[in-house]
């Protein structure tokens, strides 16, 4: 499967690329001798070159292409033909674009999202006139009305991103609209995931949805199409370019980027740890606090303007510019709590891991959907945990209880604790970046569909029921064009100190696909013998086998040998290190916003 999103070129390949670029731009030139029309002119010549180049165009269609254009409605039709080749749903894409006459590409990127957000009205509408069987049914369709007013302010943003900035720009929010628009999708499965298994109303929903999600699939193949076009250019608000522009394009160097500092040394806080850590892993597990300047202090003794958070995040200013820091002091705080939406750039940190704590029992046993039970929700873009434990106590026996919900788009979690046993940390949607915390569980215990890399991070496999197998993740792509997955990068798996002596009779796995199209990398990882020589574990038959991707990268450790691993299409035993690479912070989460004082990061590999 190619990720095109995250390709590591080679200077040699570049070198290619260019040469056969160049040479057809210098053809262009002598054949029309002339200037080439304006943007959607370049565009589409560039969009012909692109297709050959991937054996995409018919020699009729390429011969059409180097005629100069009569017809305005025929040369607009070929157009989008060519540029809807690069989507998996080829004529949902014409439908969508079928008007736009004498549109650039970036009309045609926005053309593309607008159809989606429609459809996605359309669909959601229908649902007015559903009849629930039980109140778990209503309760779910209550959900779903959140997370598709989510999905829709995800589309407006891309559409407003997409029509206020210029080509020369817009391939600067490539990562932005990849990550909302992977995130459209991930909403809309979660309002179907949240009804009960097996019911007519689920598989009515699902059906209902088909056409929105394949509509939103289309952007996301257009965002990379498009943006890597007009990067190519380097447009910044021409809009003409003549054959000698182009020739010049195509042989200047592309900028070589500058390293981003980092913190070679693994690191996490030391306030505490559990008996079962050795002295090595508390090594790998300190680093040098900055104490903030909060703006208000939560104190279960009263030393602070609140004795709860929920509380503090109550009085959270409607309008604040800048960061807004809530210091936690020490203390098991009893509380749901939920960051919203309109809560931006909060920042909640605590006097360590085991000491300031957000505990809960929800539990879906009890009746409370997965989606509900998390103890803490950060939604709000722009979290940042430090220094905070994240707990579900119902054990076990409950089944799935979240300790942690995270839908916030670039969320930082620093020296934090995620204690659970099924579903303990729920990655919902977007980029998340998780830096030396501890994640504690058993079933799916790191679960969901952000773009998410945990990096010198504690992997702690727990013991279960007797009649259950741990699995650490369940990654949740339903399309191969969204630009999520799970990386555990130079992290720690091992098991619990009440796991250890039970770990050859109850088996654990690295993973199983939730999804179709899950995805999760392990790399330059420590896998302890609790980990099963499988090492992967099926859903359910051969779901999913053929179209996930699971791959390990360097790593050691007793549990790190793949000679006995599953052999399934979609499983690679053995990356290279240009592939590992494209699942780094650098690569992976298009890493500059992870940048931030007090945060270490390693933006590329270890080795």
């Amino acid at each position: 499967m190619a990720f095109q999103d995250f390709d590591e070129i080679t200077e040699r390949r570049r070198a290619a690329k260019e040469q056969k670029f160049k040479r057809r731009v210098l053809t262009i030139s002598i054949v029309s001798g002339v200037a080439l029309l304006a943007l959607i002119g370049a565009g589409f010549f560039a969009l012909v070159s692109h297709a050959e180049r991937h054996g995409q165009l018919d020699a009729a269609t390429a011969t059409a292409a180097a005629v100069p254009p009569g017809n305005t409605d025929s040369q607009a039709h070929k157009i989008v033909k060519v540029i809807c080749n690069a989507t998996d749903y080829r004529e949902k894409c014409e439908v969508a674009l079928r008007n736009q006459t004498a549109a650039s590409p970036r009309d045609l990127l926005k053309a593309a999202i607008v159809a989606a957000k429609d459809e996605l009205r359309r669909d959601f509408n229908k649902t007015s006139s559903l009849k629930f069987n039980s109140p778990q049914e209503k309760a779910a369709y209550e959900d779903c009305e959140g997370l598709v007013e989510d999905a829709l302010d995800e589309l407006d943003a891309s559409v407003s991103t997409v029509g206020n900035n210029s080509p020369g720009t817009l391939s600067t929010k490539t990562p932005d609209l990849n990550s909302w628009l992977s995130a459209v999708i991930s909403y809309q499965q979660t309002c179907v995931d949240g009804f009960p298994e097996g019911s007519k109303l689920k598989a009515d929903l699902a059906r209902l949805f088909k056409a929105s999600k394949e509509f939103t699939s289309n952007s996301l193949a257009l965002v990379t199409e498009i943006s890597s076009l007009l990067s190519a250019f380097q447009l910044s608000g021409a809009t003409e370019l003549t054959a000698r522009h182009l020739a010049e394009i195509a042989a200047a160097p592309s900028p070589a980027r500058e390293p981003t500092p980092v913190s070679n040394g693994p690191s996490l806080d030391d306030y505490g740890f559990p008996d079962w850590m050795e002295e090595d892993d508390r090594r790998m597990l300190k680093v040098d606090y900055d104490k903030l300047t909060p703006n208000v202090t939560v104190a279960k003794d009263g030393s602070g303007q609140f004795t709860t958070i929920n509380e503090a995040i109550v009085a959270i200013p409607a309008k604040y510019d800048g960061r807004y820091v809530i210091y936690v002091k020490e203390g098991i705080y009893e509380e749901t709590v939920i960051v919203t939406k309109k809560m931006l750039n909060v920042t909640m940190y605590g006097d360590g891991s085991q000491k300031s704590i957000i505990t809960g029992s929800k539990n879906f046993v009890d009746g409370v959907r997965t989606f509900q039970t998390a103890t803490f929700v950060a939604q709000g873009d722009g979290f940042i945990g430090r220094a905070m434990g994240f707990r579900n106590t119902a054990g076990p026996e409950k089944h799935q209880a979240v300790a942690a919900r995270i839908q916030s788009d670039r969320a930082i979690f620093v020296n934090c604790r995620f204690e659970g046993y099924q579903d303990t940390l729920y990655a919902q949607a977007h980029r998340q970046f998780y830096r030396s915390c501890v994640i504690a569980g058993t079933v799916d215990f790191i679960f969901g569909d952000a773009a998410s890399v945990f990096q010198n991070c504690m992997i702690v496999v727990r013991k279960p029921l007797d009649n259950q197998q741990n699995i650490v993740t369940a990654q949740g792509r339903t399309d191969k064009q969204q630009t999520t997955g799970i990386v555990l990068h130079n992290c720690r798996i091992l098991a619990d100190r009440k796991l250890e002596p039970v770990k050859d009779r109850i088996r654990s796995y690295l993973g199983r696909p939730w999804k179709e199209y899950s995805r999760t990398i392990v790399m330059e990882s420590t896998i302890h013998d609790v980990i099963h020589p499988d090492g992967w574990l099926p859903w359910q038959g051969d779901f999913a086998l053929n179209t996930l991707y699971y791959a390990e990268y360097n790593n050691k450790g007793p549990g790190a040998k793949v000679d006995k691993r599953v052999h399934w299409p979609g499983y690679k035993s053995v990356i290279t290190r240009e592939e590992a690479l494209q699942y780094t912070v650098q690569n992976f989460l298009q890493g500059d916003w992870v940048t931030v004082k007090g945060v270490p990061v390693r933006d590329t590999l270890y080795e």
